[in-house]
């Protein structure tokens, strides 16, 4: 599974490195280790008899294996994304198999789409091998197949389901990357990619759930309890990670559409001698919603508090200075509003660091104001 860079590190086990990024144990691995070891148990003391505490050690061979399976998967995704031009980020095991995230977006669909489907296919060749080493194994044995066999077959069966489950048409699955990679160049819009691959997802985590409670009711028999509590958990996380995925692609198709245009507003401007007065012939004249006072060397100082000058009365508007009721603008509080989309965002969220409210110039010259608030609903809406 391939997702965006993290704000930081994955906290856990640095166990080594590949494609210069680290191979990270999250803490939560060991859950899982413990968990499906426990599960495996039994399946391991039918087929081999109770050998006491080594059928456990024989299960947690098969989780090893299992993991290992998983980090081949997460490795593939990495080989072929820096192939590709994309730096790997870093590679994490956890408690739901693995992820590795990328320091930015796939540049094309193509890119997206082969480094998605490499990871299940890397399964799946895993799994062939296994199977092929299984009926050799089979082919030499003169008895009953023993834990090696075991081992190998579970191997096989594993790595095929990842991989076949991981190409299931929806995010957060490495099919739904294939989906929104599609969806992606028929549309010429990543984020309508991302938006129906999520909602597919939705589909898939719902099915999921349904195939465990519903198949066997529809069959006449009573659902089994544990495999309902898997589904409705592998469900939860599917469901999770693809309405991330539909919040994700709106927000980022939002912020695509961002523009001075549909977050700023208009100002006119004045001297910082100018009175109270002044500034609302000014604004009336330009049309504006805003006033900006300039600095004597034509820098955006400061902006006029619409509440505080209507409260100044009319009769001393002509005398009260500007400066009255006018916010202070912290030298580099300005944004070029010519910027458009994510380079826009980033300007601004870099300049409202400084104050809540900044100036955006074109060439040099105000136009207007645009308040981090008004981004930030435009960018939810």
């Amino acid at each position: 599974m391939s997702t965006p860079p993290p704000a930081r590190r994955t906290s856990g086990w640095v166990i080594g490195r590949a494609a210069g990024a680290p191979i990270i144990l999250a803490p939560s691995w060991l859950l899982a280790a413990l968990v499906l070891t426990l599960l495996f148990a039994p399946t391991v003391r039918n087929r081999i008899g109770d050998v006491g505490a080594g059928v456990y050690l024989v299960a947690l061979v098969f989780v090893v294996l299992l993991f290992a399976s998983v980090l081949v998967h997460e490795l593939a995704h990495g080989l072929v994304a820096r192939a590709r031009g994309q730096q790997p980020h870093e590679f994490v095991l956890t408690l739901w198999g693995g992820h590795t995230s990328f320091g930015g977006a796939a540049p094309t669909p193509a890119t997206s789409a082969l480094i998605a489907v490499v990871g299940p296919i890397a399964n799946l060749v895993l799994g062939v091998l296994f199977l092929a080493a299984a009926r050799a194994v089979d082919a030499t044995a003169t008895g009953a197949p023993g834990i090696t066999s075991l081992l190998l077959y579970s191997g096989a069966i594993t790595n095929g389901f990842v991989g076949l489950f991981n190409l299931v048409p929806g995010l957060p699955l490495d099919g739904g990357r294939v989906l929104e990679a599609v969806v992606w160049a028929v549309t010429r819009n990543r984020h309508t990619g991302t938006v129906v691959a999520g909602w597919c997802g939705r589909v898939v985590a719902v099915g999921v759930f349904a195939w465990a409670l519903l198949l066997p009711l529809v069959r006449g028999y009573q659902p089994n309890v544990g495999e309902v509590l898997w589904a409705a958990l592998i469900g939860a996380f599917l469901w999770s990670g693809a309405s991330g995925a539909v919040r994700g692609g709106k927000a980022q198709r939002a912020v695509d559409q961002v523009t001075f245009a549909t977050v700023g507003r208009r100002a006119a401007t004045v001297g910082h001698a100018d009175s109270v007065a002044r500034a609302g012939a000014a604004a009336a004249a330009a049309g504006a919603e805003e006033v900006v006072v300039l600095s004597p060397d034509g820098r955006p100082a400061a902006y006029v508090d619409r509440a505080a000058a209507a409260s100044v009365p009319a009769e001393a508007a002509g005398t009260t200075p500007v400066t009255a009721v006018a916010v202070p603008l912290p030298v580099g509080a300005v944004v070029d509003a010519s910027l458009t989309g994510a380079a826009l965002v980033q300007a601004v969220g870099q300049a409202t660091r400084l104050a809540p409210v900044v100036a955006a110039t074109v060439d040099g010259r105000v136009v207007g104001l645009i308040r981090a608030t008004d981004v930030i609903a435009a960018i939810r809406q």
